[in-house]
């Protein structure tokens, strides 16, 4: 989104919602609010969301300043410096060893310092500022057939600053090697205030400046160590501990910009990073190899790379059956695995040619027999290599490959693979017999390994079960260290492999490297940094690894009993499981991505951290533990947290932890209205089923409000609705429901939502229609006969939306009482609005105590329906109606996987070509868009891609859209209708009511 598209100050305050301007702030913090054009923010909840990132840590920094510019950067530096304040530079967030915590003042630079500043496509070089994220950057490369070829498993959230920071190294570094090799050059603010240049230089031709008095004495520190590195710093294909010192030792042309690299912001800050870039790889192939037992994949490693791939990556069994346990993932993993191998080693070519491809991996599949693994050979053992040509399916695998360690995170259980060894790296011939005594270690302290990653170089990711909850635990995690980093010795391995030191490994250096090394690293620290300003006690002078003060989960965790709306089955703790369930947000942020699948929309607009799956859950564990104060969970600032969360339930099947935030909204929601209740707006919005039977009897009076001059600013200072948008119009006619069949007989009972019923009812006619010209016994879902009330049914969804929980169980209750004898007679119940019809699987489950999801299954919605008696032989007569059809996905049908249903009954339409809108949320998103507070995100949410492809499509096209508040704001921002699918197959079959026109 552009900057500025909130004015200068809304678009930054998800950082701070004006923290840094309370009354309580330090000097300081209103200093610095008053000099920077971004803005900073000492708020708790602000801070608190900084506390963690994806390791077990948690240190609550002093403020949280979000820059603009570089020179927001100096003054920050200034102030911090005068105050004598640590400085702690942060990207993503998502390192896993603690090196992006710290008792400092967190300078944010994810959100604005994010601009490609140079580009040679020639000499393929790149100057970026640090904030930019991997898969950004390589987006804008691909045009010019570049890429950054450092490719991190978190390139969708991974910060190039952040990853040189780190000397993140990525899959393919059998092939293109470590940060630290295509890094060229680093321009940054030393702790003092200047400006230097870090680049390959000639020692003998510096000269007196600053900068090269300081080069000159690196240089001397090197030359003086360099026996010693040699003999202490291991020579394995990954190597990321302490400093890179070894780029000191005597040369003709020696990188300044190494020693910066794997820094972790001790050193200095980086303002501008010049990259090396590499040719896009051209057509590539995978073999996935599939092994028996996981010491022999381990022991094949060293021969596979023989065959020069540009990757080996390791799946292990653990991973694959959790992968199979996530929706998202089962699918792709049953695609590429067969039968139930012990370990997988996806073995990737990506050579110019594709014929050489191809000769590869014919020579995998004879390798793997000569290696003894054929299946169906009778003198071989069982395994061998699927093959992945298709690019779809190298997509798949690679997706469950990078989202590793969230899967592995997917553990429901108080236990956790942990990260601390997760990085030792040994060489390929040690791997097999490193990973079986590591075995070893593990069981004789309790726990089993997951395993997973960089076989091609010797660096698994290894984690243990721990629950470091509890003493027991932790005491295990320091013999585990202690015992595998001495083995890793054994093996002239180094312990730091890729994901850098922080607080988890910085303490091993000096029995790793020896004292000489480590003091080495020392004097590095002090020539830069001598007040010790940037991130202390990272890499030199390091905690206890196990100082439980510092854990997310420190001694005097608690989270007392809660009452909770839902019950939240498989989880552990309070609330019902509640807490358990906010406690699998790992922090590893799948949920900042910027494009691709539909998870986080807020964030997308707004670049907050607040607006986050993974801010709002480090808010709600913190607030339910007491960490901010009393009252926190029912507090305006945990309603601000959650105010622009869209219930989009993108994270309910995107966040491979299984975060759903959509449902812990409603928590929270409903904590609040209990103590504060519930404003008039929310109560217009949450009652419209109960009244809405009224309010269509004057239809001209209810929609006087957008045509009375005057009334829709009324309207906005007296409820919140913004004036600029329209509401929904009361139509003079009505639904009428028809029955083809006696309720007890019928096939499908057809369900009638309040939105389609009273604002769309064309809609549910041509749906009607629809089935009954298709031969579908039909009948309306309706009270059943002898209840009190024959008021329209109602599945609760508005009542969810205001937190008035008991009036949704109420709701939901009287539906799932009237369709219930139609579902155990094996009836199915099919409705229109994804939101409407999929609670039935999703909230149900959790709030009625008496209904089973077997039940929700048979509630479906109409395309899902028709889909699936379409597969069955139902035939469908169909005629041609356009040749364009744009369909932009409800984000319920996108979380509940219901997209296919819809694709295939267009596809059905003789003629139509159907284009799926690669769409987060559309924004409105319910009442979310009509609010005024919320009404300027809700139009940037469709602007991001939804609201641009419909305006570029051809004025013939068909817009399609199920959710009722997709169509609204597909009409709002384009001026282009929008249909159900169920108008476009009326029309198709000639059935009245369908009345489609592109």
């Amino acid at each position: 989104m552009p900057d500025g598209a909130f004015g200068a100050k809304q678009g930054e305050r998800g950082a701070g919602d004006g923290g840094s301007e309370r009354s309580d702030a330090p000097a300081w913090a209103r200093r610095l609010s008053s000099e920077l054009r971004g803005s900073v923010s000492v708020d708790p909840f602000d801070r608190g969301r900084y506390a963690t990132d994806a390791s077990i840590y948690q240190v609550f920094p002093r403020g949280v300043v979000l820059p603009e510019t570089i020179e927001d950067v100096e003054i920050a530096l200034a102030v911090a410096r005068e105050e004598r304040m640590p400085v702690l530079p942060r990207g993503g967030g998502t390192s896993q060893c603690g090196q992006t915590v710290n008792d400092a003042l967190v300078i944010d630079l994810s959100k604005r310092m994010t601009r490609i500043l140079a580009l040679d496509v020639e000499r393929r070089t790149a100057t970026v500022e640090p904030g930019i994220v991997l898969d950004e950057l390589n987006r804008a490369l691909k045009p010019h057939g570049l890429w950054y070829p450092v490719d991190v498993s978190t390139a969708s959230r991974a910060t190039i600053g952040g990853m040189t920071a780190n000397n993140s190294c990525g899959s393919r570094s059998i092939r293109y090697g470590m940060s630290r090799d295509n890094v060229l050059s680093i321009d940054a603010i030393l702790a003092d205030g200047a400006r230097a240049r870090f680049e390959r230089i000639d020692p003998a031709a510096l000269g007196n400046s600053p900068r090269d008095a300081l080069f000159k004495q690196l240089l001397a520190l090197g030359a003086r160590e360099a026996e010693e590195i040699r003999a202490r710093i291991p020579t394995v294909d990954r190597q990321v501990g302490g400093y890179n010192i070894d780029a000191l030792t005597p040369g003709e042309s020696v990188n300044m910009a190494e020693l910066l690299v794997g820094s972790e912001g001790t050193l200095a800050f980086s303002e501008a990073i010049t990259l090396k870039l590499s040719p896009l790889p051209g057509a590539k192939v995978m073999g996935v190899c599939h092994f028996p037992s996981f010491y022999e994949a381990m022991d094949a490693a060293q021969h596979l790379v023989t065959l020069d791939p540009t990757a080996v990556e390791l799946v292990d069994a653990t991973l694959i059956a959790l992968a199979r346990d996530i929706s998202i993932f089962r699918p792709m993993i049953e695609r590429f695995t067969r039968g139930d191998p012990k370990a997988l080693l996806i073995v990737e070519f990506a050579e110019p040619e594709m014929a050489e491809n191809l000769r590869r991996l014919a020579a995998l599949h004879d390798l793997m027999a000569t290696l003894g693994f054929r299946w169906g050979d009778p003198g071989k053992k069982a395994g061998g290599v699927v093959e992945a040509i298709d690019p779809q399916l190298q997509k798949e695998i690679t997706e469950v490959r990078t989202q590793g360690l969230n899967i592995m995170m997917s553990m429901k259980s108080e236990g956790k693979p942990v990260s601390f060894i997760e990085d030792c790296c040994v060489r390929l011939p040690d791997l097999a017999e490193y990973t079986d005594r590591l075995i070893g270690i593990f069981r004789k302290h309790g726990s089993e390994p997951t395993f997973y990653a960089h076989a091609s170089v010797g660096t698994l990711h290894v984690r243990p079960v721990l629950n470091l909850k509890e003493e027991v635990g932790v005491r295990a995690m320091r013999a585990i260290a202690e015992e595998t980093f001495a083995m890793v010795r054994e093996y002239k391995g180094a312990h730091s492999g890729e994901h850098g030191d922080g607080i988890v490994r910085s303490e091993f250096h000096e029995p790793m490297f020896g004292r000489r090394i480590t003091d080495a690293f020392g004097a590095v620290k002090r020539l830069f940094d001598p007040e010790g300003l940037f991130n202390p006690g990272r890499i030199v002078d390091p905690p206890k690894m196990d100082d439980r003060s510092l854990f997310r989960y420190a001694p005097d965790y608690n989270v007392p009993e809660i009452e909770s709306a839902f019950r939240w089955p498989g989880h552990h703790g309070a609330g019902r499981g509640l807490q358990g369930a906010v406690e699998m947000c790992n922090n590893n942020g799948a949920c900042r991505k910027l494009e691709g699948g539909a998870m986080c929309p807020s964030y997308r607009v707004t670049r907050n951290e607040r607006d986050l799956t993974r801010g709002r859950a480090n808010s709600l564990r913190l607030a339910m533990s007491g960490r901010l104060g009393e009252g926190a969970l029912t507090s305006d600032a945990m309603a601000e947290t959650m105010k622009l969360c869209v219930s989009c339930k993108a994270c309910r099947r995107e966040c491979p932890t299984g975060v759903d935030m959509a449902k812990m909204k409603i928590e929270v929601l409903a904590a609040r209205a209990k103590e504060k209740g519930a404003s008039l707006r929310d109560r217009l919005v949450a009652y419209l089923p109960r009244y809405a039977p009224y309010a269509r009897l004057f239809p001209a009076l209810m929609n006087l409000r957008d045509r009375v001059p005057g009334l829709a600013g009324l309207s906005e200072r007296m409820l919140g609705l913004a004036r600029e948008r329209s509401l929904p119009v009361w139509p003079a006619d009505v639904f009428h429901p028809i029955a083809t069949a006696e309720r007890d007989q019928a096939e499908v009972l057809l369900f009638a939502d309040t939105f389609n019923r009273y604002f769309e009812p064309a809609n549910l006619r041509a749906a009607q229609g629809v089935l009954a010209a298709a031969g579908v016994g039909l009948a309306p879902a309706e009270p059943a006969p002898g209840t009190a009330s024959r008021r329209p049914l109602c599945c609760g969804r508005t009542f969810f939306s205001a937190g008035l929980v008991d009036e949704a169980r109420a709701e939901m209750a009287r539906t799932a009482a009237a369709i219930r004898p139609a579902l155990e007679r094996g009836a199915y119940v099919v409705g229109l609005e994804p939101s409407c019809v999929l609670s039935f699987r999703d909230e149900a489950p959790q709030l009625l105590d008496d209904w089973d999801p077997a039940l929700g299954s048979r509630v479906m919605l109409f395309e899902e329906y028709l889909a699936m008696r379409a597969s069955d032989g139902l035939a469908l007569d169909l005629k041609p109606v356009a040749s364009k059809a744009l369909l932009h996905g409800h984000c319920h049908q996108k979380a509940f996987n219901q997209m296919g249903p819809v694709q295939r009954l267009l596809g059905m339409v003789p003629g139509l070509e159907t284009e799926l809108i690669p769409s987060s949320c559309c924004g409105m998103a319910g009442a979310f868009g009509y609010q005024a507070e919320t009404a300027e995100v809700s139009r940037a949410m469709g602007e991001l891609t939804l609201a641009p492809r419909v305006r570029a499509a051809d004025d013939d096209a068909l817009i399609v859209a199920d959710g009722t508040s997709c169509r609204h704001q597909i009409s709002d921002l384009t001026q282009r209708e929008a249909v159900h699918v169920a108008r476009v197959l009326a029309t198709s079959m000639g059935v009245s009511d369908g009345g489609v026109r592109p």
